[in-house]
Protein backbone atom coordinates (compact mmCIF):
# COMPACT_ATOMS: atom_id res chain seq x y z
CA UNK A 1 0.00 0.00 0.00
CA UNK A 2 1.43 3.57 -0.99
CA UNK A 3 0.93 5.73 1.91
CA UNK A 4 1.39 9.81 1.36
CA UNK A 5 4.59 11.47 1.85
CA UNK A 6 4.63 15.41 2.19
CA UNK A 7 7.38 17.06 0.04
CA UNK A 8 9.26 19.48 1.05
CA UNK A 9 9.49 22.06 -1.82
CA UNK A 10 11.62 24.68 -2.58
CA UNK A 11 9.84 28.72 -3.19
CA UNK A 12 8.89 29.45 -6.15
CA UNK A 13 9.51 33.07 -5.53
CA UNK A 14 13.15 32.65 -4.96
CA UNK A 15 13.44 30.46 -8.33
CA UNK A 16 11.99 32.73 -10.11
CA UNK A 17 14.59 35.04 -9.49
CA UNK A 18 17.49 32.92 -9.56
CA UNK A 19 15.67 31.43 -13.59
CA UNK A 20 15.44 34.76 -14.40
CA UNK A 21 19.16 36.03 -13.56
CA UNK A 22 20.03 32.66 -15.11
CA UNK A 23 18.39 33.35 -17.93
CA UNK A 24 19.23 36.75 -18.88
CA UNK A 25 22.81 35.79 -18.18
CA UNK A 26 22.71 33.03 -20.77
CA UNK A 27 21.24 35.15 -23.21
CA UNK A 28 24.22 38.13 -22.72
CA UNK A 29 26.45 35.79 -22.34
CA UNK A 30 25.26 34.05 -26.19
CA UNK A 31 25.21 37.49 -27.78
CA UNK A 32 28.86 38.79 -26.28
CA UNK A 33 29.89 35.13 -27.53
CA UNK A 34 29.11 35.98 -30.93
CA UNK A 35 31.50 37.52 -33.79
CA UNK A 36 31.44 40.76 -35.42
CA UNK A 37 29.80 41.19 -38.60
CA UNK A 38 31.80 39.32 -41.21
CA UNK A 39 33.83 37.61 -39.45
CA UNK A 40 34.02 33.65 -38.06
CA UNK A 41 33.19 32.88 -34.52
CA UNK A 42 36.23 32.62 -32.77
CA UNK A 43 34.89 29.56 -30.70
CA UNK A 44 31.83 27.60 -31.55
CA UNK A 45 32.09 25.38 -28.38
CA UNK A 46 31.64 28.20 -26.36
CA UNK A 47 28.30 29.42 -28.32
CA UNK A 48 27.18 25.41 -28.60
CA UNK A 49 27.67 25.85 -24.43
CA UNK A 50 25.54 28.81 -24.01
CA UNK A 51 22.61 27.68 -26.36
CA UNK A 52 22.71 24.30 -24.19
CA UNK A 53 23.02 26.73 -20.92
CA UNK A 54 19.78 28.44 -22.45
CA UNK A 55 17.69 25.04 -23.06
CA UNK A 56 18.56 23.87 -19.69
CA UNK A 57 17.20 27.02 -17.81
CA UNK A 58 14.29 26.94 -20.22
CA UNK A 59 13.42 23.81 -18.66
CA UNK A 60 14.25 24.93 -15.41
CA UNK A 61 11.32 27.24 -15.74
CA UNK A 62 8.77 24.11 -16.02
CA UNK A 63 9.82 23.25 -12.63
CA UNK A 64 7.04 25.82 -11.26
CA UNK A 65 3.59 25.14 -10.54
CA UNK A 66 1.13 26.38 -8.22
CA UNK A 67 -0.78 24.83 -5.34
CA UNK A 68 -4.36 26.65 -4.49
CA UNK A 69 -6.10 26.22 -1.12
CA UNK A 70 -7.52 22.84 -0.44
CA UNK A 71 -5.88 21.07 -3.20
CA UNK A 72 -2.86 19.06 -3.58
CA UNK A 73 -0.20 17.96 -6.43
CA UNK A 74 0.87 14.27 -6.06
CA UNK A 75 4.21 14.51 -7.75
CA UNK A 76 5.31 11.69 -9.79
CA UNK A 77 9.33 11.36 -11.29
CA UNK A 78 8.66 8.54 -14.21
CA UNK A 79 5.90 6.61 -12.78
CA UNK A 80 7.39 6.34 -9.58
CA UNK A 81 5.32 8.32 -6.52
CA UNK A 82 8.14 11.46 -5.59
CA UNK A 83 5.81 12.93 -2.61
CA UNK A 84 2.38 15.24 -2.27
CA UNK A 85 2.80 18.90 -2.15
CA UNK A 86 -0.12 20.34 0.22
CA UNK A 87 1.22 23.81 1.05
CA UNK A 88 -0.18 26.17 -0.70
CA UNK A 89 1.77 28.93 -2.74
CA UNK A 90 3.47 29.12 -5.78
CA UNK A 91 6.67 26.01 -5.55
CA UNK A 92 9.69 24.43 -7.50
CA UNK A 93 10.36 20.92 -8.05
CA UNK A 94 11.85 18.78 -10.49
CA UNK A 95 11.02 19.79 -13.96
CA UNK A 96 10.69 16.41 -14.90
CA UNK A 97 7.78 15.97 -11.73
CA UNK A 98 4.67 14.85 -13.53
CA UNK A 99 2.20 16.84 -11.28
CA UNK A 100 -1.49 15.78 -10.81
CA UNK A 101 -4.02 17.72 -9.04
CA UNK A 102 -6.18 16.35 -6.04
CA UNK A 103 -8.92 18.44 -4.66
CA UNK A 104 -8.83 18.36 -0.66
CA UNK A 105 -12.40 20.24 -0.95
CA UNK A 106 -15.36 18.57 1.40
CA UNK A 107 -17.79 17.05 -1.18
CA UNK A 108 -20.84 15.73 -0.58
CA UNK A 109 -23.91 13.51 -3.10
CA UNK A 110 -26.72 12.06 -2.47
CA UNK A 111 -27.31 8.29 -3.29
CA UNK A 112 -29.88 7.69 -5.59
CA UNK A 113 -33.50 5.99 -4.06
CA UNK A 114 -32.96 2.45 -3.55
CA UNK A 115 -35.74 -0.11 -3.54
CA UNK A 116 -34.53 -2.65 -0.40
CA UNK A 117 -35.71 -5.20 1.69
CA UNK A 118 -35.83 -4.42 5.19
CA UNK A 119 -35.18 -7.18 8.24
CA UNK A 120 -38.39 -8.33 7.66
CA UNK A 121 -38.47 -8.05 4.20
CA UNK A 122 -41.11 -5.21 3.56
CA UNK A 123 -39.46 -3.51 0.01
CA UNK A 124 -38.64 0.50 1.15
CA UNK A 125 -36.80 3.01 -0.27
CA UNK A 126 -34.16 4.68 0.73
CA UNK A 127 -31.27 7.22 0.47
CA UNK A 128 -28.64 9.05 1.90
CA UNK A 129 -26.45 11.80 1.92
CA UNK A 130 -22.75 11.30 2.31
CA UNK A 131 -19.94 14.23 3.38
CA UNK A 132 -16.81 13.31 2.34
CA UNK A 133 -13.29 14.78 2.36
CA UNK A 134 -9.79 12.89 0.38
CA UNK A 135 -7.14 13.06 3.35
CA UNK A 136 -4.53 10.42 1.55
CA UNK A 137 -3.95 11.69 -1.79
CA UNK A 138 -1.07 9.02 -2.46
CA UNK A 139 -4.02 6.06 -1.89
CA UNK A 140 -6.59 8.09 -3.28
CA UNK A 141 -4.78 8.60 -6.47
CA UNK A 142 -2.76 4.75 -6.78
CA UNK A 143 -5.50 2.41 -4.69
CA UNK A 144 -8.36 3.21 -6.41
CA UNK A 145 -8.85 3.57 -10.20
CA UNK A 146 -11.21 6.48 -9.72
CA UNK A 147 -11.68 7.40 -6.11
CA UNK A 148 -14.80 9.51 -6.94
CA UNK A 149 -16.30 6.93 -9.21
CA UNK A 150 -15.38 4.28 -5.68
CA UNK A 151 -16.85 6.36 -2.62
CA UNK A 152 -20.28 6.87 -4.98
CA UNK A 153 -20.25 2.61 -5.41
CA UNK A 154 -19.30 2.21 -2.36
CA UNK A 155 -21.44 4.11 -0.20
CA UNK A 156 -24.85 2.48 -2.02
CA UNK A 157 -23.34 -0.62 -1.25
CA UNK A 158 -23.09 0.14 2.59
CA UNK A 159 -26.35 1.68 2.59
CA UNK A 160 -28.20 -1.46 1.06
CA UNK A 161 -26.29 -3.99 3.07
CA UNK A 162 -27.26 -2.00 6.64
CA UNK A 163 -30.95 -1.68 5.68
CA UNK A 164 -31.53 -5.20 5.55
CA UNK A 165 -30.53 -5.37 9.03
CA UNK A 166 -33.27 -3.33 10.59
CA UNK A 167 -37.21 -3.30 10.12
CA UNK A 168 -38.30 -0.19 8.46
CA UNK A 169 -40.97 0.17 11.97
CA UNK A 170 -40.49 -1.19 15.31
CA UNK A 171 -42.75 -3.85 16.34
CA UNK A 172 -41.37 -4.94 19.95
CA UNK A 173 -40.13 -2.83 22.93
CA UNK A 174 -36.40 -2.14 22.73
CA UNK A 175 -35.56 -3.14 18.98
CA UNK A 176 -34.27 -0.63 16.60
CA UNK A 177 -35.59 0.19 13.67
CA UNK A 178 -34.94 2.39 10.38
CA UNK A 179 -37.63 5.27 10.94
CA UNK A 180 -37.33 5.68 14.97
CA UNK A 181 -33.82 5.17 15.97
CA UNK A 182 -32.24 7.78 13.30
CA UNK A 183 -29.09 9.04 15.18
CA UNK A 184 -27.96 5.75 15.80
CA UNK A 185 -28.78 4.52 12.28
CA UNK A 186 -26.81 7.11 10.66
CA UNK A 187 -23.79 6.68 12.82
CA UNK A 188 -23.64 2.97 11.84
CA UNK A 189 -24.22 4.15 7.98
CA UNK A 190 -21.09 6.29 8.25
CA UNK A 191 -18.61 3.62 10.27
CA UNK A 192 -19.85 1.15 7.51
CA UNK A 193 -19.15 3.49 4.66
CA UNK A 194 -16.31 4.61 6.58
CA UNK A 195 -14.63 1.36 6.93
CA UNK A 196 -15.24 1.04 3.00
CA UNK A 197 -13.74 3.59 1.78
CA UNK A 198 -10.28 3.14 4.19
CA UNK A 199 -8.37 1.94 1.81
CA UNK A 200 -9.17 4.98 -0.93
CA UNK A 201 -7.87 7.96 1.41
CA UNK A 202 -11.42 9.31 1.90
CA UNK A 203 -12.90 10.16 5.32
CA UNK A 204 -16.61 10.04 5.59
CA UNK A 205 -17.44 13.12 7.60
CA UNK A 206 -21.32 12.49 7.96
CA UNK A 207 -23.38 10.36 6.53
CA UNK A 208 -27.49 10.78 6.82
CA UNK A 209 -31.06 9.25 5.30
CA UNK A 210 -32.70 11.82 2.98
CA UNK A 211 -35.42 9.56 1.98
CA UNK A 212 -37.15 6.58 3.65
CA UNK A 213 -40.23 5.16 2.42
CA UNK A 214 -42.09 1.99 1.86
CA UNK A 215 -42.04 0.89 -1.63
CA UNK A 216 -45.16 2.29 -3.34
CA UNK A 217 -47.00 -1.32 -3.66
CA UNK A 218 -47.19 -1.40 0.03
CA UNK A 219 -47.72 1.64 1.15
CA UNK A 220 -51.10 1.82 1.51
CA UNK A 221 -51.01 -1.40 3.34
CA UNK A 222 -48.59 0.07 5.56
CA UNK A 223 -50.13 3.27 6.30
CA UNK A 224 -53.83 1.99 7.14
CA UNK A 225 -51.75 -0.53 9.82
CA UNK A 226 -49.53 2.04 11.19
CA UNK A 227 -53.35 3.76 11.37
CA UNK A 228 -54.74 0.85 13.56
CA UNK A 229 -51.29 0.84 15.81
CA UNK A 230 -52.06 4.18 16.17
CA UNK A 231 -55.52 4.06 16.56
CA UNK A 232 -54.80 1.08 19.44
CA UNK A 233 -51.83 3.00 21.92
CA UNK A 234 -54.89 6.00 21.42
CA UNK A 235 -57.55 3.35 22.81
CA UNK A 236 -54.87 2.14 25.64
CA UNK A 237 -54.09 5.71 26.39
CA UNK A 238 -57.64 6.88 26.87
CA UNK A 239 -58.51 3.45 28.91
CA UNK A 240 -55.94 3.92 31.36
CA UNK A 241 -56.65 7.10 31.62
CA UNK A 242 -60.62 6.47 32.20
CA UNK A 243 -59.71 3.86 34.82
CA UNK A 244 -57.58 6.03 37.09
CA UNK A 245 -60.19 8.57 36.93
CA UNK A 246 -63.00 6.20 37.95
CA UNK A 247 -60.93 5.04 40.42
CA UNK A 248 -60.06 8.55 42.27
CA UNK A 249 -63.81 9.06 42.09
CA UNK A 250 -64.49 6.27 44.08
CA UNK A 251 -61.75 6.54 46.53
CA UNK A 252 -63.01 10.75 46.75
CA UNK A 253 -66.66 9.67 47.67
CA UNK A 254 -65.84 7.11 49.96
CA UNK A 255 -63.16 9.10 51.99
CA UNK A 256 -65.52 12.10 52.22
CA UNK A 257 -68.88 9.91 52.83
CA UNK A 258 -70.88 11.80 50.38
CA UNK A 259 -72.64 9.20 49.60
CA UNK A 260 -72.26 5.00 50.30
CA UNK A 261 -72.61 2.55 47.52
CA UNK A 262 -73.13 -1.01 47.79
CA UNK A 263 -71.16 -3.27 45.20
CA UNK A 264 -74.02 -3.20 42.69
CA UNK A 265 -74.09 0.87 42.57
CA UNK A 266 -70.60 0.94 42.40
CA UNK A 267 -70.16 -0.92 39.26
CA UNK A 268 -73.63 0.70 37.50
CA UNK A 269 -71.20 4.08 38.16
CA UNK A 270 -68.26 2.79 37.52
CA UNK A 271 -69.84 1.15 33.96
CA UNK A 272 -71.50 4.94 33.81
CA UNK A 273 -68.13 6.81 34.11
CA UNK A 274 -66.20 4.74 31.37
CA UNK A 275 -68.97 4.66 29.03
CA UNK A 276 -68.82 9.17 29.42
CA UNK A 277 -64.41 8.80 29.25
CA UNK A 278 -64.12 6.70 27.00
CA UNK A 279 -66.85 7.28 23.99
CA UNK A 280 -65.82 9.07 20.90
CA UNK A 281 -69.26 11.21 20.73
CA UNK A 282 -70.61 13.37 23.81
CA UNK A 283 -73.07 11.45 26.01
CA UNK A 284 -76.52 12.15 26.32
CA UNK A 285 -77.82 12.29 29.93
CA UNK A 286 -80.04 9.70 31.18
CA UNK A 287 -82.42 10.74 34.29
CA UNK A 288 -82.92 7.76 36.35
CA UNK A 289 -86.68 8.24 38.40
CA UNK A 290 -86.81 4.81 39.54
CA UNK A 291 -84.37 2.54 41.12
CA UNK A 292 -81.79 -0.08 41.19
CA UNK A 293 -83.80 -2.35 42.61
CA UNK A 294 -86.93 -4.31 42.30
Amino acid sequence: MIREVERKLTSGLLMVLVLFLLTAGSIYGFVNALPPEGQRPASVPALVGWVIGFIVVAVGWAGLFIVNPNEAKVLQLFGKYAGTAKAQGLWWANPFYSKRKISLRIRNFETPKMKVNDLRSNPIEIAAIVVWQVVETAEAMFEVDNYDNYVHVQSESALRSLATHYPYDAHAEGEKALSVHTDEIVEQIKAEIQGRLEKAGVKVLEARISHLAYSPEIAQVMLRRQQANAIIAARQRIVEGAVGMVDMALDMLSKKNIVKLDEERKAAMVSNLLVVLCAEQPTQPVLNTGTLYQ
